[in-house]
């Protein structure tokens, strides 16, 4: 493996670290830990001595200092720092490099990691305001699955064509669609402290569709100074919950059906392979989604549940890119 493909592995590895950190910073209610940006209540890591803290009761007199959760949040922007100087590194690799590799990949990993950074700012500045945080998580995962595709296209091996699948590339790219859309309802829900505005299966409680409350659901709700826990009435919750329910029924129903097309048409290990690890990822994504209902959000769940989801995305991103780019045209 060369050295610039193992500078790939880590930082793909790393992104994984953050995705999973982000969502255990947000489960644990700590995406305000630090109220400033981007240090913490002033300084450039959680204040302890008696004198930092009284400076920083001083400077935010309105968000008294929660340690743990300050450190929550610390730690979580201590690696996605290093995760952004990582990202940095491989475009300067890629462009010093005199090997044959993509070029295009790394400088928009950069672009994104940039915009990233600027949406975990204002994350914070906009006090957790529901559409901000819905980017950010929508980027970490777009972010993760570019990733996969730079890592895949360093992998000769992984690369096949198999004229047979043609006739499933409408299927696939419906089928990432689902899940693309799927992940945003979740992130929709988590982001409007919504993930347990149902707790009975398989929709939600009964009388459910006679509170829907559409408007207010899929509203911006722009204009309120701290969005922490949440600014919908009950029932706007529960009609977002519904829909990331109704969602997980669809995707599970759409990527299967894609899944098992996907093994019985393809003529090689590795699509197979593919086929399987979508069919099994999807399954492991189903579980924990019930799970989250019937134990009431437990955490290690929850953090798995997030982490899952962007793997199938990335699975169905990868599986997508295998059908549609041929050996030899990598970007």
């Amino acid at each position: 493996m060369t050295r610039h493909k193992w500078l790939v592995s880590f930082t793909l590895i790393l992104t994984m670290v953050v995705i999973i950190y982000g969502a255990f910073t947000r489960l644990t209610d700590a995406g305000l830990g630090c109220p400033d940006w981007p240090g913490c209540y002033g300084f450039l890591k959680v204040p302890e001595k008696p004198e930092s803290v009284a400076i920083a009761a001083q400077a935010f007199p309105e968000r008294p200092l929660e340690p743990q959760k300050a450190w929550n949040e610390m730690i979580h922007r201590y690696l996605a720092g290093t995760l952004g100087l990582l990202i940095a590194a491989l475009f300067i690799s890629s462009m010093i490099s005199k090997a044959r590799q993509p070029r295009t990949l790394p400088a928009v990993l950069l672009l994104l990691v940039i915009c990233q950074a600027a949406l975990g700012a204002w994350t914070v500045t906009m006090s957790l305001l529901p559409i901000v945080v819905l980017a950010h998580l929508l980027g970490g995962f777009t972010l993760y699955c570019l990733l996969a595709l730079y890592w895949m296209q360093l992998t000769p091996t992984l690369r096949v064509v198999e004229p047979a699948l043609e006739k499933l590339k409408p299927l696939a790219v419906g089928a990432a669609i689902v899940v693309m859309v799927q992940i945003g309802l979740g992130g929709w829900t988590a982001a409007n402290y919504a993930a347990l505005a149902c707790i009975e299966l398989p929709v939600c409680e009964a009388g459910w569709v006679s509170r829907l409350a559409l408007d207010e659901a899929f509203d911006l709700h722009l204009g309120y100074s701290d969005y922490e826990y949440g600014v919908m009435s009950a029932e706007a919750r529960q009609t977002v919950h519904v829909f990331h329910r109704l969602g997980a029924y669809i995707t599970l129903g759409v990527v299967s059906w894609f899944a098992v097309s996907l093994y019985r048409h393809a003529q090689t290990s590795i699509m197979r392979k593919f086929a399987l690890a979508t069919g099994v990822i999807l399954l492991l994504q189903f579980i924990l989604g019930l799970l989250n209902v019937v134990l009431h959000l437990p955490l290690v769940n929850a953090v798995a549940h997030n982490f899952v989801g962007a793997n199938l995305l990335m699975i169905m991103v990868v599986v997508v890119y295998q059908l549609y780019r041929p050996v030899g045209r990598e970007a």
